[in-house]
């Protein structure tokens, strides 16, 4: 067995006391897990230096004993018990502290984004949490849920991290803002296993896998090497981190005006002339569902506007909607506002000195990082007013696209934001490394799906990393995104296909599986409601690939073959369509334009064929934002998105 030493600063631990005089780390907690097989140390605090301490857990009947040192600090080690509960750990320095309902079984570590962090009840809402809810109670199910904060430099101590005490009993109070994917993955491994299951929740939505990454790693991974290198010659010093922000927040300004059409010279051209040649769009609303579907990155408006007599040489009130997300406006070439919260109405005050004339040009420049984007609102959000007399500005504006934000450099993240790299690494990951767990499961991805290019080798870098901070080979299953955003029949360019790519090339890793959520989305939501599956699919993978009951074999594509017009496809399962619509495959020809395929099942084989394809050279399956993914092996298991090419 592997020793497994819970070493921490005990000053800077601030450790769980429950009002007794010896300490410990945090989560040595009542209603703790304890991963079975292994060998326990821990490292306590107490008031009588150089007293000796006693250490007397249930399960057996020997007595582990000690001698605090001059600062009082001790350590005891212990193997841990054969799976069960209702153990205690009892600790006397002279005045005595028991841990009761101790639990011995398998500890995972569940981390990710929102769709990781996603409760069951709380802003989540999962499909029938009601019932999920009433359905609870399992006292062989613990929950240790990590709070969210930063740091800069890699912490020991997680003293004011922890929701409530330390380990909670699964019961509908613990559950409802606890990790749904967490919940429903324990409550799988519980019933085959027939065991105790700990599941410690340590996850935070829209983050990025670089901030879940520590920076010595990051400094070996393509395209964001240089940077980590600059983060780790700060040292971790605050003012140092932020002095080198602000010089790369100066380099990415400069940057993304030189990839921006509306900019010349510093100058918002686009601001200063109207275009009546640009495309109308009804505002308020989002882009998205106004001709630019599926669209992230800057948009410009213009809208020019008759001033009556009486308003010129006064100040007047401009306001342009709820943004979504952030903004610049001129009037008539000066900028009169910038914001950067999210759907917040935006309310500008125009000088007299700008309001010159008869004739007003008003320009927006919106940038969307995310999800829908635009001028959005009430109709009276958009309005110019002077006093008590109001403009409605709402209707047609003129527009042209920007910049899409797959081509935007990459805007800084401030050193204390949870998007900086390493920040949840050093906060949320590494103060758990002399826990011993049994393996760890990941719901990230939409955070870097503009920046697929890159995830191959940070996931399975940032996977590495884990592996040498708990120094073991960790079992490591994740979830490969779910389907979202509108459906397109073709679209070779899907920077979300391309990002469950990236996911499933981590399976090249040892000990990791992939449960697919591609077929389980919505089309609307980015955290559809059906957790439920994704938990049981990971579970799945766990029992078969980690404790060897069951079978979880996904299906894949073997061979592909071309026989005249039609494209001959060889799977390494049978499978079957379930459910409506037409499977999601598309083919080319050496032109390299993609036009959907019909598609039919014989077993393990799938025909493709098209009349608008004479002669295939490549085929693709899923490859959109929001495929349709209807394909299944006999066991439930969807076929996985794949292409036969690597053209875009």
């Amino acid at each position: 067995m592997k020793k497994f030493v819970l070493s921490y600063s005990l000053l800077a631990l601030g450790w769980l006391s429950s009002g007794a005089v010896i300490t410990l780390p945090p989560y040595f907690s009542d209603n703790m897990v304890l991963q079975q097989g292994e060998d326990v140390v821990i490292n306590g605090k107490s008031s009588r230096p150089g007293k000796k301490v006693t250490i007397s857990p249930s399960w057996t009947k020997e007595k582990f004993t000690t001698q605090s040192d001059k600062n009082g600090d001790f350590s005891v080690s212990f193997s841990s018990p054969a799976p069960g509960a209702s153990y205690t750990i009892r600790l006397d320095d002279g005045d005595a502290r028991t841990l009761n309902n101790v639990a011995c079984g398998e500890v995972w570590v569940c981390s990710g984004q929102s769709n990781m962090e996603m409760p069951v009840k709380g802003w989540g809402q999962v499909k029938n949490f009601e019932q999920e809810l009433a359905d609870g109670n399992h006292d062989n199910i613990r929950l240790l849920q990590l709070k969210r904060v930063v740091s800069q430099k890699p912490v020991d101590s997680f003293d004011m991290q922890l929701n409530g005490d330390g380990w909670a009993v699964c019961s509908p109070t613990s559950l409802e803002n606890f990790s749904a994917v967490a919940y429903f993955y324990a409550r799988e491994l519980n019933n085959m296993l027939n065991v105790p299951i700990g599941v410690i929740d340590t996850s935070w939505g829209g983050t990025p896998c670089e901030a879940w990454t520590s920076i010595p790693t990051l400094k070996g991974v393509v395209d964001i090497d240089e940077h980590a290198a600059e983060i780790e010659e700060c040292n971790g010093n605050l003012d140092a981190l932020k002095a080198k922000y602000d010089n790369d927040v100066r380099n990415w300004q400069v940057a993304l005006e030189s990839s921006d059409p509306g900019m010349f010279g510093g100058q918002p051209v686009w601001a200063m002339q109207y275009h009546p040649e640009w495309k109308d769009m009804k505002l308020p609303g989002a882009f998205e569902y106004n001709g630019l579907p599926n669209y992230d990155g800057s948009v410009w408006f213009q809208l020019s506007v008759d001033i009556p007599d009486s308003w010129v040489n006064k100040d007047l009130v401009l306001n342009v909607g709820k943004i979504d997300d952030e903004d610049t406006t001129w009037f008539n070439g000066v900028q009169v506002g910038q914001g950067r919260d999210y759907w917040a109405q935006r309310t500008y005050t125009i000088p007299a000195n700008a309001v010159t004339g008869n004739k007003a040009l008003i320009a927006v420049k919106v940038q969307d990082n995310s999800g829908t984007g635009g001028i959005c609102g009430e109709p009276e959000g958009l309005s110019l007013a002077c006093g008590d007399e109001v403009i409605s500005l709402a209707g047609n504006w003129k527009y042209h696209v920007g910049v899409p934000l797959a081509q935007q450099p990459k805007k800084p993240e401030y050193p204390e934001s949870q998007n900086y790299p390493g920040n949840l690494y050093n906060a949320m990951i590494y103060p758990l490394k002399d826990f011993p767990v049994k393996g760890a499961i990941w719901y990230q991805g939409e955070a870097n799906v503009d920046r697929w290019r890159q995830y191959t080798p940070l996931f399975q870098a940032m996977i590495n990393d884990w592996r040498d901070t708990w120094n073991r080979d960790l079992p490591f299953y994740f979830v490969q995104l779910a389907n979202f955003l509108e459906r397109n029949e073709v679209q070779p360019e899907s920077t979300w296909a391309h990002l469950r790519e990236a996911q499933t090339n981590a399976l090249k890793l040892d000990k990791t599986g992939m449960a697919t959520a591609v077929d389980i989305g919505e089309t609307y939501d980015i955290h559809p409601k059906n957790k439920q599956d994704v938990g049981a699919r990971l579970a799945k993978a766990a029992l078969a690939q980690t404790y060897n009951i069951g079978q979880y074999e996904m299906p894949w594509l073997d061979s592909m073959k071309v026989k005249g017009d039609k494209v001959i496809l060889s799977f390494t399962q049978p499978l079957s369509q379930k459910g409506e619509g037409k499977p999601s495959f598309v083919i080319c020809g050496a032109d390299m334009i993609f036009h959907p395929a019909n598609a039919v099942i014989d077993g393990n084989i799938i025909t493709l064929s098209s009349d608008e394809v004479k002669h295939p050279v490549a085929a693709r399956y899923g490859w959109a934002d929001n495929p349709n993914c209807n394909i299944y092996n006999q066991s439930g298991l969807p076929l996985t998105p794949f292409r036969t090419d690597s053209y875009k």
